[in-house]
């Protein structure tokens, strides 16, 4: 088997397609067409719909390098575990089953006490930071444009071009600190962790990030999916939407008189567009 972590059953085509035989390449042909087919068909699936034999599978995947289809089976598996983009073909329909899926398992494993908790933390919080690298910083922004409407003190990091020491030095125990945290996380994750841990700390993740459990005051499970070549954020987005709905209820009349007041300087600054 490759020993690259980043090597897949399409790379390895790629690379060693001029070595096959006749019905090798039939076999990299339908594959690269159908990837798919690498986890979701047997052996003699492909063999079948490759015109080849079981043999002929078999002893396809070891010229890629691999011991057998199940080998190559569990490093594609893995790789999109881990959050690589793998090439697959996902259907419309199938999309939609995954992300009722996702949503599903994330909020089944979320109990009413968790989700009123970490309402009741944000609405107390002196003032709420708000963490998230990569593809988690739009999550991060998207909540921060939610709280600020009804509430006060909240910010987001990084600052796009900023380093982060001056930011997180001040963080005190009455302090709240989302930290948005799912696969592929950077490097400096953990120590960004390791500097805040002090706060309140509340980490939205996939499960993945179940490792940290023990550094943090609670941990979010959001299922981002492992089907379609990239991740899916629905179920995360509407974890936040739900976060917020609740601090809203619990701020009360104080949040109302916020949001009427935005509104309002919307309508003076011209900032919004008019039925």
């Amino acid at each position: 088997m490759p020993n690259n972590k980043t090597a897949n059953v399409l790379n390895q085509i790629e690379k060693h397609y001029a070595l096959l035989s006749p019905a090798g390449k039939r076999i990299a042909q339908y594959l690269q067409q159908t990837p798919l087919a690498v986890i979701s068909q047997s052996t003699a699936q492909i063999a079948e719909k490759t015109q080849t034999s079981k043999a002929t599978v078999s002893r396809f995947f070891r010229q890629l390098g691999f011991d057998s289809h199940q080998q190559a089976k569990d490093t594609l598996l893995s790789l999109r575990e881990q959050g690589v983009p793998v090439n697959t073909h996902t259907s419309f329909s199938h999309h939609q089953e995954h992300e009722f899926s996702n949503l599903t398992q994330t909020f089944a494993g979320i109990h009413e006490d968790t989700l009123l908790d970490m309402a009741e933390r944000l609405a107390k919080a002196k003032q709420i930071t708000l963490i998230g690298f990569r593809n988690a910083y739009p999550l991060a922004l998207h909540f921060r444009q939610q709280l600020k409407q009804i509430r006060t003190s909240v910010r987001l990091l990084p600052q796009p071009g900023q380093t982060l020491g001056e930011d997180i030095v001040d963080l005190g125990d009455d302090d709240v600190v989302i930290l948005f945290g799912f696969r592929r996380r950077t490097r400096q994750f953990k120590y960004v962790l390791s500097a805040i841990k002090h706060a309140q700390v509340i980490l939205i993740t996939d499960p993945t990030g179940q490792i940290y459990r023990n550094q943090v005051s609670k941990l979010v499970v959001c299922h981002l999916g492992n089907d379609a070549p990239f991740d899916s954020y629905a179920a995360p987005m509407s974890l936040l939407s739900a976060i917020c709905n609740r601090t809203y209820s619990l701020l009360g009349d104080a949040a109302t008189e916020r949001v009427n007041s935005i509104t309002e300087t919307y309508a003076s600054l011209d900032e919004l567009e008019r039925k």
